[in-house]
């Protein structure tokens, strides 16, 4: 079901598959909320940006909001946009190292464009 409105989205919308973890991303989060004891878990969402449209958003939550999705995994939890959850269902999270660099990848069976730098995606 394709949902263009980040507005109109109630929880009775869809059946949602969730999302999967790598180790390698539930060890990084494990690390990132373990370091504050007020930190509840992970939360994703997304925002309109870059050339093709939509990009990740990431932080760390201390109080969720009654309209996150809640996930919940062995050692993790994580907290998902309701807004966001139609374009990022599905998605493989993963914690990868390439080169210098350290990030969050994201595996999205939706997403059908990106841009050259890897920063946006959009679903059709």
């Amino acid at each position: 079901m394709k949902h263009k409105n980040l507005d109109h989205i109630a929880y009775n919308d869809l059946e949602w598959q969730g999302f999967t973890l790598t180790i390698s991303a539930e060890k990084k989060i494990f690390s990132l909320i373990n370091k504050n004891p007020e930190i509840k878990g992970l939360w994703l969402g997304i925002k309109k940006s870059g050339c093709a449209g939509f990009k990740y958003i990431v932080d760390l939550i201390q109080n969720p909001s009654s309209q996150d999705l809640k996930f919940s995994f062995q050692y993790v939890t994580l907290f998902v946009s309701l807004q966001a959850m139609p374009f990022i269902d599905g998605t493989q999270i993963d914690y990868v190292n390439e080169g210098l660099n350290q990030h969050f990848k994201f595996n999205n069976p939706k997403a059908q464009n990106s841009c050259g730098c890897g920063e946006s995606f959009s679903i059709e």
